[in-house]
């Protein structure tokens, strides 16, 4: 007997969708008023829909469950959002804490992008991408300051004692000559007696 008037069934709803209100999506159907996405039940279209194991979402709701975390993955220009989807019943499995490697051979990750050396300063790793060396050192750009008087230096800027970075100008108050004729200025010269 034939099927007249029936259609394929919905994928959220399981009723029968009629092909005036059809949406396709991954070769299932849906009602227009059924594709949402599973989080926070946004009405979805092709520019907005992302598709996780068989589960539809709204970019930024798949971005909050399934994209990548950390400094560097804002939603926007100069933007880093901490809202990881909570409020919208979205579960976290728990990360574990970092442990140090005590393998002396750095992975191909850190042999490519950096991270194997650290700080002279504050002694966390050293990525390529904010890598400055200096006094022979690997040093973030923020740590790539002298050690009196906190200026930011440059590698042409900067001056080595002792393993520290100064800046020539604290660099040759506090280490350099002293006395008459050494830019101490006016009464600056101090008699022994």
């Amino acid at each position: 007997m034939p099927n007249w008037g029936g259609g394929n069934k919905c994928a959220a709803c399981r009723g029968t969708v009629y092909h005036a209100e059809e949406v396709q999506c991954d070769g299932k159907s849906f009602h227009k008023c059924c594709f949402l996405c599973m989080v926070c039940r946004k009405g979805l279209d092709s520019t907005t829909l992302a598709i996780h194991d068989q589960e539809i979402y709204c970019k930024s709701c798949y971005g909050k469950k399934y994209g990548p975390k950390g400094y560097g993955y804002g939603q926007g220009a100069g933007t880093l959002n901490m809202d990881r989807g909570e409020r919208l019943g979205i579960k976290h499995e728990e990360t574990q804490t970092h442990r140090p490697t005590t393998n002396p051979n750095p992975s191909k990750f850190a042999q490519k992008f950096g991270g194997s050396e650290k700080c002279a300063r504050c002694g966390d790793s050293v990525y390529a991408a904010e890598k400055i060396m200096g006094a022979g050192k690997p040093w973030h750009k923020n740590c790539f300051r002298c050690a009196k008087c906190g200026k930011s230096l440059e590698s042409t800027t900067q001056t080595e004692k002792d393993g520290e970075i100064y800046c020539k100008a604290c660099y040759a108050k506090n280490f350099g000559p002293k006395g008459f004729g050494y830019g101490q200025g006016a009464g600056a010269l101090v008699h022994a007696q």
